[in-house]
């Protein structure tokens, strides 16, 4: 049975997400606040983690950062409604999504199964290469230039998508429909932080800001180029 860990200190938010994920079929883990739920990352081996941003003690910032350091669990972030500051801020620290509070429970379902059908996909079969980058399927991985690049789910998916289409431009919402699931185009901003954690990640493994072979296009969306094929 698929197991969603939810950490969250709100003990009546707590037990209707309880509640309301038990019926819909899923083991339910919770922790009341940031420590306990590190614990029960380790103890438990959840599929899912919810997460409240606002927890007390370690704050929800500082937990997603640690279960960056040693996961890819999807991890769907619970925001304040309107705190933009915190989705974005979320985006870039490596949640895989976000939902404002409050949040109709159809909907809170929903992105729980595409972030799950997500992580289980075998998308990930094949790879794709060039002459300087290699991905590595059964470690989520990318080797550039020779280094090891560990990737999350979704910025491996990213990576895959421009590989296979090199030299063409692959728009944001081609993007969201075939790494996200997200053919309406919620949530844009979603890419152009994926975005630049990959571009990031492939700097600091050549130890160079100007190797990298991706880039954006204005107004479109974003191409795979390869080593040294110029761009900007």
């Amino acid at each position: 049975m698929t197991r969603i860990l939810i950490v969250e200190d709100d003990p009546d938010v707590a037990t209707a997400l309880r509640v309301l994920l038990t019926r819909a079929g899923y083991e339910v883990v919770a922790a009341a606040d940031g420590r306990e739920g590190l614990r029960r990352l380790f103890a438990d081996a959840p599929d899912l983690m919810l997460l409240d941003i606002g927890l007390p003690g370690l704050d929800g910032w500082q937990v997603l950062e640690r279960t960056r350091d040693m996961t890819d669990l999807p991890v769907l972030l619970l925001t304040a409604r309107g705190a933009e500051s915190d989705r974005v801020r979320g985006l870039r620290a490596g949640a895989d999504d976000y939902l404002p509070k409050p949040f109709g429970n159809d909907e809170l379902v929903a992105r729980i199964e595409a972030l799950l059908r997500r992580a289980s996909t075998s998308r990930w079969a094949g790879t794709a290469q060039d002459e300087s980058l290699r991905l590595v399927p059964e470690r989520r991985s990318a080797v550039w230039l020779g280094e090891e690049v560990r990737l999350s789910d979704i910025e491996y998916r990213l990576l895959q998508v421009l590989v296979r289409n090199r030299g063409r431009v692959v728009t944001t919402d081609q993007l969201l429909d075939q790494v996200w699931d997200d053919p309406q185009g919620v949530g844009r901003d979603r890419v152009k932080f994926a975005v630049l954690r990959v571009r990031r990640k492939l700097q600091q493994a050549a130890g160079s800001l100007e190797t990298d072979p991706i880039e954006a296009v204005r107004g479109m969306g974003y191409r795979y180029r390869g080593e040294g094929e110029g761009g900007g």
